[in-house]
């Protein structure tokens, strides 16, 4: 199986994609996610990015303090995301990385589950973009895999912090794909 910084990296590469492909007039349109319209989500995705990328890099919440909080976007969201993106896949393979601790706000965790959280997280996004901007929904079969598998034995807790909606019904003859979207809350 591909190691958890590769398919972090992998993830944050397609929704990559999707950012880049977001029209000028969708960056205000609703998404999924409650509250959350597009510029507001790929702002979401982008400050984890650059979290990801300080914490792995071993550094604490408090010696990042607050300069990642509100717009981290500026003027080119989409550059914005490619720099993020490129910074945190360069953390998490970073040598060592994936063993040392994060001192993340549930943390400590090893580099290990604080990747995949981050892959959940930008991956299940991702999705979420496309719907929101009109572009191909389709999740890459593998990636859908391995983040159904790392996070089937979270789901409860992932749901009691807020970060996921309860499940949704699905319906008979329903595509994998629906069938893992539903369990995350969405319906596709």
């Amino acid at each position: 199986m591909t190691d958890i910084a590769e398919l972090h990296a992998q993830a944050l590469e397609g929704t990559g994609t999707i950012v880049a492909g977001i029209p000028a007039d969708r960056w205000h349109a609703d998404t999924p996610c409650d509250g959350w319209d597009v510029r507001a989500l790929v702002n979401h995705v982008v400050s984890g990015n650059l979290w990801a990328a300080e914490l792995a890099a071993g550094r604490t919440i408090e010696d990042v303090g607050d300069r990642l909080g509100g717009d981290v976007l500026g003027a080119d969201p989409v550059g914005s995301y490619a720099a993020s993106a490129k910074a945190a896949a360069a953390a998490f393979r970073a040598p060592g990385a994936l063993g040392a601790p994060c001192a993340v706000s549930y943390g400590p965790v090893p580099g290990s589950v604080y990747a995949g959280h981050r892959f959940f997280d930008v991956f299940i996004h991702g999705w979420d973009l496309a719907a929101a901007t009109g572009q191909d929904t389709a999740l890459d079969a593998g990636l859908m895999r391995a983040c159904r598998e790392g996070i089937e034995p979270q789901l409860e807790a992932f749901r009691g912090a807020g970060a996921l909606a309860g499940p949704l019904p699905v319906p008979a003859g329903a595509t994998g794909q629906t069938r893992f979207l539903a369990m995350l809350g969405r319906a596709g």
